[in-house]
């Protein structure tokens, strides 16, 4: 029995915790860019088509491998009904690794430069 997301055969822990920053990553960085920063524009027009585009792509890219979780919530909730723990931090530590350095990274070089 396993839950919605699991690691497939070969890919450590480590693995997947760094697929989940670089995807996760990825995710903030395009919501930052087209749904908050307070200076977007019009860009902020395309956020849903961006952001929708941003998770289609990192489902393809690593769906196969850890699953693409991208958020604990998706991951915790088939965790707890299948109560399927193995390496269900890996689906807390990249998310919000990943999304730290995203919204740090974009504070910093973006919209800390308008103030």
């Amino acid at each position: 029995e396993t839950s919605a997301f699991a690691l497939s055969s070969g890919v450590t822990v480590w693995n997947a915790v760094i697929f989940e920053i670089v995807m996760t990553f990825g995710l903030v960085y395009t919501v930052y860019a087209t749904a908050v920063d307070p200076k977007k524009g019009n860009l902020g027009i395309i956020a849903p088509i961006a952001i929708g585009f941003i998770v289609g792509a990192n489902i393809l890219a690593g769906g196969a491998f850890d699953g693409a979780s991208m958020n604990p919530a998706v991951s915790f909730g088939p965790a707890v009904v299948s109560w399927t723990w193995d390496s269900h931090w890996v689906y807390w530590l990249g998310p919000f690794v990943g999304a730290g350095i995203a919204a740090l990274i974009y504070e910093i070089l973006f919209i800390n430069q308008s103030h």
